[in-house]
């Protein structure tokens, strides 16, 4: 992201913004230093006293929906929706390979492990924090790959890149963490398609961002709305079935 680049506001109200995130922006001033959302909190209060807070967070590669509240009350409140997983949310990814089946549950534990030599990531284990994944297969493109929608019924960190390798076969398009490099992208394929979260009172917060350019160049321009309702479940996938459980 360059500087001076505006920043697409989804949706907003008195308490509520949600920016379509670039992808490669991180949300933390990274330590090697250069751009990151925290340099843009001043733009984005639009006259209210307070910086807008992120209620979640996207990993740097993502793109698309990000909730900021707007207030304290209004923070601890999306902070709670979201532990309680009361929060929808909608995601597309492009998987570097192909996909067998239509539609499915991945359920597999997370747990964080880390070494000087690789860094940290995340691993399948039994004993882990629970992670549910439910997917829906939405295209095959060309080259191999393939468009996958994943609605997380819960927000582990890496939760849907590593249940793609796992549950899927196949690591996220541009993943060099759990997957490879690939000279067809700049990131991990992963864009935050859609977020809703209902509010006692009030109209729900709302918001869908558009399909990314670097998608689009992919084949997925196809794709203009989430699907309605839920997946269709298949027997999950177990953490026992997977190598370092």
């Amino acid at each position: 992201m360059t500087p001076g680049m505006t920043i697409p506001i989804l949706y907003e109200d008195g308490e509520a913004l949600v920016i379509d995130k670039p992808g490669g922006l991180p949300l933390d001033q990274p330590r090697r230093g250069g751009a990151s959302l925290a340099d843009r909190l001043t733009d984005l209060r639009f006259g209210f006293q307070r910086e807008p807070m992120p209620a979640h967070r996207l990993d740097a590669d993502t793109s698309g929906c990000l909730l900021l509240a707007r207030n304290p009350k209004a923070l601890k409140r999306f902070s709670a929706a979201f532990e309680a997983r009361q929060v929808e949310k909608v995601y597309l990814g492009i998987v570097a390979g192909p996909v067998t089946g239509e539609s499915g549950t991945i359920e597999l534990a997370l747990s964080k492990i880390s070494s000087e030599a690789a860094g940290w990531r995340m691993i399948a284990a039994k004993k882990g924090k629970p992670a549910i994944s439910h997917w829906v297969k939405r295209a095959e493109l060309p080259g191999g790959l393939t468009l996958v929608e994943f609605r997380p019924e819960t927000g582990r960190t890496h939760q849907l890149r590593i249940h793609a390798l796992l549950g899927l076969g196949h690591a996220l398009l541009g993943d060099e963490v759990y997957g490879t490099a690939d000279p067809r992208v700049r990131r991990t394929m992963l864009h935050a398609r859609s977020i809703a979260i209902q509010r006692e009172g009030k109209p729900p917060v709302a918001a869908t961002a558009p399909i990314p350019e670097d998608f689009a160049a992919l084949g997925a321009s196809l794709v203009t709305a989430p699907v309605e309702g839920a997946p269709v479940e298949v027997p999950p996938v177990e953490a026992a079935n997977v190598e370092g459980g």
